[in-house]
């Protein structure tokens, strides 16, 4: 539609001929309007809604919106930086650029402040639905119905409420072929700008591209072109492709190519569609990466092809480089032995799949993350203090493509407001005083081509969050003191044990760092709620038993007891602590963890046996007859009596283990050897 823009005048003047003769007479004015335009007014009159309706649309809660903007992670994740991008197109024309999701919801906006206080009035905004059947003929509702780029300017929009509005909008689609969303450039009719639905289209094939690359991103990804000068640019085919050729998803390009090479037969791999074989393609592009190749089509005519990503025949994945291997032609038990563990189960790494050991919540946790693996969506990691968000996040990294690249951690809580960007984001020599003369490499610039983990991210200082978020959008970073951009290859795990909604009401945190980092959010449930404390009791202490060369130790009853009851403030770290004490203070003859191994601290002022039986795990019992210090008739007893008696009870609470009996005694071993003697 954008080379058919008619002068200003004329347009006007035949929409307002075209709606009289709609509205008022009941003709299809067919010469008038465009029949993209006709189509929708006539499905919104057949539906019946008034022209006339000038009720205010209504906005989803803020629960709502949340929900759809957590569907939608992906499409936000990449849109944000496209979405500013145009913004900087468009700044000052008194426009908004807007992401509706499928429902034509708008999940985020970017405007004009001139322009934002007017679009209110019509609930241009996050929240607000502009689907055709609620808000009639309107660039975001028409779009999604007829799933084609559109243009409704002014009185073109069905309710006569919105004719001050000039709409351009286009379909997003994902990497399947199916409807992921609209983008839209709205601003006021009397100003239109002649290029802003061109503009619309080319980001969204700049979206659809990000979209792509993030949905295949441990695939071999192969660009085409009938003509190689188009290589590289957004006219370019792509294809991604299983490590044995097959076709697991074009874009939509590549989807619009293969439609109409489908008519010479049908093929779902490589080798249905070009003369040469996919083992002789890999290793051409093997040997030199990023070559221009130009190939014979099975059935006639020729591509020019490029190997973007042979990402699979190098990450650590046994089975994946032994099936290339056997495509190619090349030695696969030299490539499969490098890494047999595969990504994320390298002998002493934790991953996701270790962490599961029987609660329910915290596997929901681990199965959303795992699905998310190498797509780009940064992960937000929320929960109370120790819970081991950090242990996540490096399970998260090590599962996934980027396991053989660093992991960098940040606790943006621990470092002083001051050094903070520098810490984050480097510096040069001399760029303040007290710097390094050679200059320093930041933390972001550190996880290039890993993963950047940014713990407690709620507590950083606003002023660093405004850096970050420029950081994340445009994928490179500056240090301190220099004007030279140096792009960065990220994934972001954030960490925080804040609730940031209630943060970002607050204005202590940015909305939009917020919905950056929230690409996907997972909760990590405290130690106390967690069903599975036996069995991760069980894995720290052989953990810890490892680590002093020690084996074949057993907990008793009553201290798994206490520890399934305890609330543990201080959730895993906590429990990490208490076993890694309990297994110093065990003697080397000693095979069973008792209480009196515990730390005197974890029960407040009372030793073990005060402590309420429900919390120690164990059922109340009244205490028999002969445990009394004082028998029944009141017969006085000597010093000597009352001692070995009350060696007695002890040795019986500790279940006859003389190094805990000493210990509990506050005595040596041999003096209790000495007085046992006596009792025989």
């Amino acid at each position: 539609m954008l080379g058919s823009i008619q002068p200003k005048s004329s347009r006007e003047g035949n929409i307002a001929i075209a709606r009289e003769k709609f509205f008022n007479d009941g003709i299809v004015p067919e010469q008038d309007v465009s029949p993209l335009i006709l189509r929708s007014w006539q499905r919104c009159r057949d539906s019946g809604l008034d022209h006339a309706d000038n009720r205010p649309v209504e906005t989803a809660g803020r629960l709502q919106l949340v929900e759809s903007r957590e569907r939608n992670a992906a499409l936000l994740a990449q849109a944000g930086g496209v979405m500013e991008h145009v913004f900087e197109q468009i700044r000052a024309s008194g426009s908004m650029v807007m992401l509706a999701d499928v429902d034509g919801m708008v999940i985020h906006s970017l405007g004009d402040p001139s322009f934002v206080s007017k679009a209110g009035r019509v609930a241009l905004q996050p929240g607000a639905c502009w689907s055709e059947a609620q808000r009639g003929t309107n660039g975001i509702g028409t779009t999604i119905t007829d799933r084609v780029s559109i243009e409704v300017l002014g009185s073109e929009h069905y309710l006569d409420c919105h004719s001050f509005l000039t709409c351009s909008a286009a379909p997003i689609f994902g990497a399947h072929g199916e409807l992921a969303g609209v983008l839209d450039i709205s601003g006021d009719c009397r100003t239109p700008q002649r290029h802003t639905l061109g503009l619309v289209r080319l980001s969204v094939q700049l979206l659809e591209k990000r979209l792509f690359e993030a949905e295949f991103p441990n695939d071999i990804l192969v660009a085409f072109h009938s003509r190689p000068e188009y290589l590289g640019s957004l006219q370019e085919g792509m294809l991604a492709l299983g490590v044995d050729g097959t076709i697991l998803g074009a874009n939509g390009i590549g989807r619009e190519w293969l439609a109409r090479a489908a008519q010479s037969g049908t093929f779902s791999n490589f080798g249905g569609l070009f003369r040469i074989g996919f083992g002789a393609i890999l290793d051409r592009a093997s040997a030199a990466p990023n070559a221009l190749l130009k190939l014979d089509l099975r059935h006639g005519g020729e591509l020019y092809v490029q190997i973007r990503s042979l990402r699979p025949l190098m990450v650590g994945n046994p089975h994946v480089q032994s099936r290339a291997a056997a495509t190619a032609g090349t030695d696969a038990d030299g490539r499969a032995k490098t890494a047999a563990a595969g990504p994320g189960s390298r002998r002493g790494e934790v991953s996701l799949t270790s962490l599961a050991i029987g609660d329910e919540r915290l596997k929901r946790a681990l199965d959303r993350a795992a699905r998310i693996e190498g797509k780009g969506i940064p992960l937000l990691i929320q929960g109370e203090s120790g819970v081991g968000k950090e242990l996540f996040a490096r399970a998260f990294h090590n599962s996934g493509p980027r396991s053989g690249g660093p992991f960098v951690a940040v606790n943006c809580a621990a470092i002083p407001e001051n050094l903070i960007e520098s810490e984050l984001f480097g510096y040069v020599g001399g760029a303040f005083t007290g710097a390094r003369r050679e200059g320093s490499v930041g933390k972001v610039q550190l996880a290039h081509g890993g993963t950047l983990f940014l713990d407690e991210i709620g507590d950083m200082p606003l002023s660093m969050q405004t850096r970050l978020l420029r950081v994340l959008q445009e994928r490179c970073v500056s240090p301190v003191g220099s004007t030279k951009s140096i792009p960065v290859d990220i994934s972001l795990v954030c960490a925080t044990h804040r609730a940031l909604r209630e943060a970002v009401a607050a204005g202590d945190f940015r909305e939009d760092l917020y919905y950056r980092i929230n690409g996907l959010t997972v909760t990590l449930p405290p130690l106390r709620e967690r069903s599975d404390i036996g069995a991760l009791v069980n894995a720290i202490l052989e953990d810890e038993l490892a680590e002093v060369g020690r084996s074949g130790v057993s907990i008793s009853v009553e201290v798994m007891g206490f520890f399934e009851s305890f609330a543990w403030p201080g959730n895993i770290r906590q429990l990490h602590n208490v076993l890694r004490l309990a297994v110093a203070l065990m003697d080397d003859d000693e095979t069973c963890l008792l209480p009196v191994h515990l730390p005197e601290d974890l029960f407040g002022n009372a030793p073990f046996e005060h402590v309420p039986p429900r919390a120690r795990g164990e059922q109340a019992a009244p205490v028999a007859a002969a445990e009394s210090p004082h028998p029944a008739g009141g017969e006085a007893r000597s010093l000597d009596e009352i001692k070995l008696e009350a060696i007695a009870s002890v040795m019986r609470e500790v279940g006859g283990n003389i190094s805990a009996a000493a210990r509990r005694l506050g005595v040596s071993r041999n003096t209790l050897y000495r007085k046992l003697g006596r009792m025989h």
